[in-house]
């Protein structure tokens, strides 16, 4: 008996980048002690005031089936703070409540793409991208944005990749960090008018930028009737575990995807959404409250990092700073091998994110400030070891 293409293709045989994750979670298993900068996890976990919401909402009933597409009070609150966000018209009817923004992810092309549709995305890219695609039935197709241009992509890139049905575009970026500037997004809405694209916009760090402001594509001209915005409160509410985001489309994207849902998760759990709810209802306050750390541990690893001579890329948002180490002469898989090894230290490779960031460590800046410190203050020290070893 065989297993379908689709489930066995999701990662075209290959690794799924996580491998350095997966050894470090078993060497800690294994008593050893190692500092784990791998994953977007917050070490603050979510704040008690939504737990104590989930737990009244739970204890007051809201345990049954839920409304499908997402509890009314819940997505005009999502639709409201989309509205105020960006500036666009937002209703209930433009929004769908998902398990998380991975959900969202595969809604949104599940929505747009038939099996066999080219689908661009963008590399560096998070790691379930181009699986995320082909489980949908869509060739996955990356787009490089590269290093000498600050990760910024080009339209001459993706007019080279079309013909194509949509483009998937994240920022800020994971794993850069780099924010896509408002001449980079009027060219990709541009293009992918021109082009006849629909856009995916994976917008899940929109609270987490240093310096400036978030801009959504949707907002720009003529860019609403064609753009799917991933939303979730994983990063900016700490929720990662409680699996709710959203997806804010078009009515008729919403009301397809809809019915998906009824044939898939029938909804989110009621007193998850209600906590949801709650978190949103808390207004900025919360959402700096929990950015707080990493504005500010993303200051200290820049400093430290270029007092030691360690080139970074130049960001300006979200949980992680992105590392060259092309100076060493390895590769960014081998040198987190290497620094797993020697050190105890887990970063994921830049290889784990696509071609374009190899060479690179992507950085997550969650474990706390001394830690963080003394882990940096050792990757230097590593980093200028090798450098040393390669002249």
């Amino acid at each position: 008996m065989n297993l379908s293409h689709r489930i066995t293709g999701l990662t075209e045989g290959g690794s799924d980048g996580w491998d350095i994750f997966r050894k470090a979670r078993r060497l800690r298993a294994e008593g050893i002690p190692v500092v784990d900068l791998t994953i977007g996890e917050h070490d603050k976990r979510t704040d008690p005031s939504i737990l104590r919401a989930m737990y009244d909402a739970a204890l007051g009933g809201h345990t049954g089936y839920a409304s499908v597409p997402g509890t009314v009070d819940l997505r005009d609150a999502i639709a409201q703070r989309v509205a105020h966000r960006t500036g666009t018209a937002t209703s209930r009817d433009n929004v769908i409540v998902t398990p998380g923004g991975q959900a969202a992810l595969l809604a949104a092309h599940m929505a747009i793409t038939d099996p066999g549709d080219r689908a661009l995305y963008i590399d560096p890219y998070y790691a379930t991208y181009p699986g995320t695609i082909r489980a949908a039935g869509g060739v996955a197709v990356p787009v490089p944005a590269r290093a000498d241009q600050g990760f910024q992509p080009d339209n001459s890139d993706i007019l080279a990749a079309c013909p194509a049905r949509s483009l998937l575009i994240n920022s800020p970026n994971n794993p850069t960090g780099v924010v896509y500037t408002q001449e980079t997004l009027n060219q990709i809405a541009r293009v992918v008018q021109e082009q006849d694209l629909w856009l995916i916009s994976d917008e899940v760090y929109d609270t987490m930028i240093w310096d400036g402001e978030h801009l959504s594509p949707r907002s720009l001209p003529n860019m609403a009737e064609r753009t799917l915005v991933v939303g979730s409160l994983s990063k900016s509410h700490a929720m990662t575990g409680s699996r709710l985001g959203w997806l804010v489309a078009p009515e008729p994207v919403i009301e397809h995807l809809s019915n998906l849902a009824t044939h898939t998760n029938y909804g989110i759990p009621g007193f998850i959404q209600d906590a949801g709810l709650f978190a949103l209802e808390q207004g900025n306050e919360l959402e700096d409250m929990v950015a707080a750390p990493f504005q500010r541990r993303h200051g200290i690893v820049s400093a430290m990092f270029a007092a030691n001579g360690v080139p970074v890329v130049p960001s300006w948002a979200s949980m992680y700073l992105m590392v060259d180490i092309r100076q060493t002469g390895l590769s960014g898989e081998r040198f987190a091998e290497r620094l797993l090894d020697e050190r105890r230290i887990a970063v994921m490779p830049g290889e784990s994110f696509g071609a374009a960031a190899a060479g690179h460590l992507r950085i997550a800046l969650t474990v706390d400030d001394d830690a963080l410190a003394t882990a940096i203050a050792s990757l230097a020290d590593f980093h200028t070891m090798l450098k040393k070893e390669a002249a």
